[in-house]
C-alpha cells in the first residue's frame, strides 16, 4: 500500500506511525513545507518565556527518527496540486517540480495564522505565532525591544503576553470582543483571568481593534481607537483559518468553513482522507459542524483514519473541545459548552459556581479554585465546565470532559465518588460544590 501524506503536524505524523503499526509493509511519504517536525506550536510562548530554554528542546522527533520507522518525511516541499483522477500529488523541492503517486491520500494541512487586512501588518517587527522559525524570530526580535503589543487574548496571544513580561518588555494585549479568552469562558470567569493579568502588569484593551501599525521600515506603534502606543514589536494572535486549497484542487467536498469527512475520516473521494484543523467536526452537544483547532483532536483523527485505511474498524468522535492552558502561575481550563455558547443556540441553562480551595483548608500552599457548571435545565445533565486556579485544573477538566461525554447529569455529579488527601484535595471536592449550587437552582 503507497500512501502519501500532505503535512507533518500533529495529525499527519499520527496517521503514518499509526500506519505503520498496523501495516508494516505500507509505503508511507510525508510531504511538508517546514523545515522542523514533531513540535507543538503551543510550546513557543514557553520558550519566549524563558521557561523551556531552548527551541531545539521542543522537538521530539526529527525525519531521520521517521526514516526509522520506514516513513519518508521530505521537508520543505511545497505540494501545488492534487491531480485526484490519476491519484498524483505533483510538488515542488528546491525549486524542481515534482509529482509522486498514491493508492491513499491523507491531507493534513493544517491552519495558517488569520492576519487582518490592516496598515502596517508586512512592517518588521510585526509576527505570527506557528512555527519554529516564527518563535525564533521573535525571540531574536526581543533582544531590542521594550514595548509589545499582542493583537488576541486566545489561549496563544496571552501566553505570548506573560511569556514577553517575564522577559522585561511592557505589554499590551489588545482585543475586539469585550472579554478574554472569548471562545472558552464567560465573562465573569474571564474576568479573574483579566484581574490576574493586570496584577502582573500587563496591559489589557478590550472592545477595540487593533487599527493601524506604524512605521517606515520597521514598526514604531500602534493606533487603537484614538490612542496611539509606542512599540517595537507585534504579535498577531488573531485566529487560525483552515488550509483547504489542496483540498478544492482535488475535488473534495467544502463545508463552510473546512475540509468534511465521513467517521472514518475520508474525504467526498472515498481514497482521500483528511485529519486536523483542515477539518470538520461534530459539535458534542449540538450535533453540528464546528472547528477543533486542538492537537489533541487532530492525534485522536490521525489515529481513526490509519485504521480505516489499515482496515480496521474505527470511528471518529464529536468533540468537546477541551482546552487548558497556563498563563504565568495561573491554570485556565474548559470543556463543553459555555453559558453564552448554549444562549446563542437557544438552549436553557442552570449554572453552578463554586469557590474552593485546592487543598484540605488547614494544609499549606492551597490555592482558590474557581468552577463553574453549565447545565441543560430540561434534561440537567452538564454541558459545559470552566475551571481556574493555580493548581489542579487540567485534570478536573478532563475529569468533567468523560463526564459531560457521558451526557452525566448534575444529580450524578453530586453523588460521585471523588478521592481525598490533605495536600492534594478537599474531603468534599469543589466540583461537587459546583453540582451543589446548580442542583438547587433546578
Amino acid at each position: 500500500m503507497n500512501v502519501v501524506i500532505i503535512g507533518s503536524g500533529a495529525g499527519g505524523l499520527t496517521t503514518a506511525s499509526n500506519i505503520k503499526k498496523y501495516s508494516a509493509n505500507a509505503k508511507i511519504t510525508i510531504l511538508t513545507e517546514d523545515k522542523h517536525i514533531a513540535y507543538s506550536p503551543c510550546a513557543i510562548p514557553y520558550v519566549i518565556g524563558g521557561e523551556i530554554e531552548k527551541f531545539e528542546n521542543i522537538v521530539m522527533h526529527t525525519p531521520k527518527d521517521y526514516e526509522r520507522k520506514g516513513i519518508e518525511v521530505i521537508t520543505e516541499s511545497k505540494v501545488v496540486d492534487v491531480v485526484a483522477n490519476q491519484n498524483i500529488v505533483i510538488y515542488e523541492e528546491k525549486g524542481i517540480k515534482k509529482e509522486i503517486s498514491y493508492e491513499k491520500l491523507v491531507i493534513a494541512t493544517g491552519g495558517t495564522p488569520f492576519i487582518p487586512p490592516i496598515d502596517g501588518v508586512n512592517l518588521k517587527g510585526v509576527f505570527k505565532v506557528r512555527t519554529i522559525e516564527d518563535g525564533q524570530s521573535i525571540k531574536e526580535w526581543t533582544k531590542t525591544t521594550k514595548q509589545a503589543v499582542v493583537a488576541g487574548a486566545g489561549a496563544i496571544g496571552l501566553e505570548m503576553a506573560f511569556g514577553l513580561k517575564e522577559i522585561g518588555i511592557d505589554v499590551t494585549v489588545v482585543e475586539m470582543v469585550p472579554q478574554v479568552f472569548p471562545r472558552a469562558l464567560d465573562p465573569e470567569m474571564a474576568k479573574i483571568v483579566q484581574e490576574y493579568l493586570e496584577e502582573n502588569g500587563i496591559r489589557i484593551i478590550l472592545e477595540k481593534p487593533l487599527g493601524k501599525i506604524i512605521g517606515n521600515e520597521k514598526v514604531k506603534a500602534v493606533i487603537i481607537g484614538e490612542e496611539q502606543i509606542d512599540t517595537e514589536l507585534v504579535i498577531m494572535s488573531t485566529g487560525v483559518r483552515s488550509n483547504i486549497e489542496l483540498a478544492k484542487l482535488a475535488g473534495c467536498e467544502i463545508g463552510r468553513w473546512a475540509i468534511l469527512t465521513n467517521n472514518l475520516m475520508q474525504t467526498s473521494i472515498e481514497n482521500i482522507y483528511a485529519v486536523g484543523d483542515c477539518v470538520e467536526v461534530i459539535d458534542a452537544i449540538t450535533g453540528q459542524n464546528t472547528l477543533s483547532p486542538f492537537g489533541t483532536t487532530a492525534v485522536r483523527q490521525g489515529k481513526v483514519a490509519a485504521k480505516s485505511i489499515a482496515g480496521i474498524d474505527a470511528e471518529s468522535s464529536p468533540v468537546l473541545n477541551s482546552m487548558v492552558s497556563k498563563i504565568g502561575a495561573l491554570e485556565i481550563g474548559g470543556t463543553g459548552m459555555t453559558e453564552t455558547a448554549a444562549k446563542m443556540n437557544g438552549i436553557d441553562v442552570v449554572i453552578g459556581n463554586a469557590k474552593a480551595l485546592t487543598r484540605a483548608r488547614y494544609y499549606p500552599g492551597g490555592e482558590p479554585i474557581f468552577i463553574k457548571l453549565v447545565c441543560e435545565k430540561n434534561s440537567r445533565r452538564i454541558i459545559g465546565c470552566q475551571i481556574i486556579s493555580k493548581e489542579r485544573v487540567a485534570e478536573r477538566v478532563d475529569a468533567m470532559s468523560i463526564a459531560i461525554s457521558k451526557k452525566m447529569t448534575v444529580d450524578e455529579l453530586l453523588n460521585q465518588e471523588f478521592s481525598y488527601a490533605p495536600p492534594v484535595s478537599m474531603v468534599i471536592d469543589p466540583l461537587t460544590f459546583a453540582a451543589e449550587d446548580a442542583f438547587e437552582k433546578f
